[in-house]
C-alpha cells in the first residue's frame, strides 16, 4: 500500500520551511511519499521577497517519490488553504496527511501516521490522527497511542470518509451545541474557550479551520488518536509568523520511538482527556484577566489568530 499523500502548507519563512522539509526528508517513507506543496500569495508588498525566496526552495525540492508545487498569485489565507488542499488529496487519495512550514517532525511522523491511516481506514468513529502531543505533565501514564475528542492541528491526518463531513459554517455548528453542558464538554469541561472560537468565527472576527474541523466531529461523536510522545515539534512561535508572539509553552521532546500499538478499543481515554485538561489550565498562570481572554490569547500566539480576537472575547466576558 502506497504512503498517504503529505500536504504542506507554506508561506514566508523560507528558514522554518528549510527545517521541516529536511526533517520530512529523513523519514525513512519520504522517498516513497507523494509531497504536495501549497504556497500562498503575498498578503502585502512587503511579504512578496520571503514568498519569492520560499518559492525558489520549494522548486528545487527532492527526497520524495514525487514533487507537486500549488502556487496562490493572491493570498488566501491558511484556513482557505487547507480545506482546499485537504479536500482536494483526500478526494483523489482517500487519505491525506496535513503539515504546515513551521513544524519539525521525528523520523517515524510518517511511518505513525500511515500505520494509523492503515489501522483505522474503517472504524468511521476514529476521524483524525494527531501527530503531536500537548507537553502533559505525565506522559508515563498514557498508553502507547489514546484517543481523544479533541483534533490536534500540528502534524494530522484524516480520511476521505472523514473530512467530507467537515462542516464550514460556523452557525450551522454553533446551533448544535445550544446546551450548557455540550458548550462545556466541547471545552474540555472548561478548560479552554473552542466554544468562543467559534462563535468569534461564526461572527467573522476569526478565520480559522481548526475550531470547525473540531466542531464537526464533536457532532459526530468523532475521535482523534494521538501517540504517547509527540512526534511533532512547532518551531515557529517564535515571534516571526503572522500575528505571533514568542512562547515556550508548547515545546516537547521528539520521541525516537518506531513502533506503537493501535488499539481496536475505540473510545476516548479518561486519563489522557484529564492530562490534555490540566495542561489547558496550566497555560493559565496569569493573575489579570479571565481564563477565556487569558486562554484565546494563548491560543492566538501559537495559531496566528486576528488582532481583533482578544478584545472580542474580553467584552463578551465582562
Amino acid at each position: 500500500m502506497a504512503p498517504a499523500p503529505i500536504a504542506l502548507f507554506a508561506y514566508n519563512r523560507p528558514t522554518h520551511l528549510a527545517r521541516t522539509l529536511q526533517a520530512l526528508r529523513d523519514n525513512p517513507l519520504a522517498h516513497m511519499s507523494r509531497l504536495h506543496i501549497y504556497s500562498d500569495g503575498p498578503k502585502t508588498s512587503r511579504d512578496a521577497p520571503a514568498v519569492a525566496q520560499v518559492r525558489h526552495m520549494i522548486r528545487a525540492t527532492d527526497g520524495f517519490a514525487e514533487v507537486t508545487i500549488h502556487e496562490q498569485t493572491a493570498n488566501i489565507g491558511l484556513a482557505r488553504s487547507i480545506i482546499a488542499g485537504v479536500t482536494e488529496l483526500s478526494e483523489r487519495y482517500g487519505s491525506v496527511i496535513v503539515l504546515e512550514d513551521d513544524l519539525v517532525v521525528a523520523s517515524g511522523f510518517l511511518t505513525f501516521m500511515n500505520q494509523a491511516l492503515e489501522h483505522y481506514e474503517q472504524a468511521s468513529r476514529v476521524m483524525a490522527i494527531s501527530g503531536y502531543l500537548f507537553p502533559v505533565e505525565h506522559p508515563e501514564h498514557l498508553a502507547s497511542t489514546f484517543f481523544f475528542s479533541v483534533p490536534a492541528s500540528w502534524g494530522w491526518g484524516t480520511w476521505q470518509r472523514a473530512w467530507k463531513q467537515f462542516e464550514p459554517d460556523s452557525t450551522a455548528l454553533l446551533a448544535g451545541l445550544s446546551a450548557k453542558v455540550d458548550q462545556d464538554r466541547f471545552d474540555v469541561d472548561g478548560a479552554y474557550p473552542y466554544f468562543t472560537q467559534l462563535k468569534l468565527q461564526a461572527a467573522g472576527k476569526l478565520d480559522v479551520w481548526g475550531v470547525r474541523w473540531y466542531a464537526t466531529m464533536f457532532a459526530a461523536q468523532g475521535l482523534c488518536i494521538y501517540p504517547s510522545q509527540s512526534l511533532v515539534q512547532n518551531i515557529g512561535i517564535d515571534g516571526s509568523g503572522m500575528h505571533c508572539t514568542a512562547s515556550s509553552r508548547f515545546d516537547v521532546c521528539l520521541s525516537d520511538s518506531e513502533t506503537w500499538h493501535f488499539s481496536d478499543e475505540i473510545e476516548e481515554s479518561i486519563v489522557a482527556r484529564n492530562e490534555i485538561r490540566s495542561f489547558f489550565i496550566r497555560l493559565v498562570d496569569h493573575p489579570q484577566g479571565g481564563r477565556i481572554a487569558e486562554l484565546t490569547s494563548r491560543l492566538r500566539m501559537v495559531a496566528g489568530r486576528m488582532k481583533g480576537a482578544i478584545s472580542a472575547v474580553r467584552k463578551q466576558n465582562e
